[in-house]
């Protein structure tokens, strides 16, 4: 059987063990202090994260997932409990309702698609945090959206290196 499909080499199966660390890298990204002018272009690299592997592999990951991403998110941020909960279960859902669709796809044609479910993500953060009392500081507060897009191949690329099918059994 050939492990082509459209033109794209077929995945491996990824381990749960590398999905763990890599919205851990993610969560430790999230939480790195930066200047501001940084902070707002900072993509949700967690968001980012539960997308690809809900893309790429949605039988590897859960709402059960996300929902605690989320919980962890809202903690170590003090904010909403619950607010990056609902907003990583609906990225989740979408990625998972539309893997097929977007894997007929490059990663650069699947970025515009990320984009729409990135600003849904964060429309619903902001929502929520709305809802809770905070104030709507500026039309940057959507910037990360575009950037994590603009970055879509980029993560794309490196969360797949090691799920690459080797050419050789024997090689390394």
């Amino acid at each position: 059987m050939s492990n082509d499909y459209l033109g794209q080499e077929l995945p491996l199966e990824a381990k749960s063990s590398f999905i763990f660390f890599s919205l851990l890298i993610a969560l430790l990204f999230n939480l790195l202090p930066l200047q501001e002018i940084i902070l707002l272009l900072r993509p949700d690299f967690v968001a980012i994260t539960l997308l690809y592997w809900s893309v790429n592999h949605p039988q590897r990951i859960g709402m059960s997932l996300a929902f605690i991403a989320g919980l962890v998110m809202d903690v170590s941020n003090s904010s909403i409990l619950g607010q990056h909960a609902l907003a990583y279960c609906l990225i989740t859902f979408f990625g998972m309702i539309l893997h097929r669709r977007l894997r007929l796809f490059n990663v650069f044609q699947q970025a515009p698609q990320i984009l729409w479910m990135l600003l849904i993500t964060q429309f619903a953060v902001f929502l929520t945090g709305m809802l809770g009392g905070t104030y709507f500081l500026d039309w940057y507060y959507f910037l990360p959206s575009v950037t994590g897009a603009l970055l879509w191949p980029v993560i794309s690329f490196l969360l797949g290196i090691p799920q690459k099918p080797k050419s050789d059994p024997n090689e390394l």
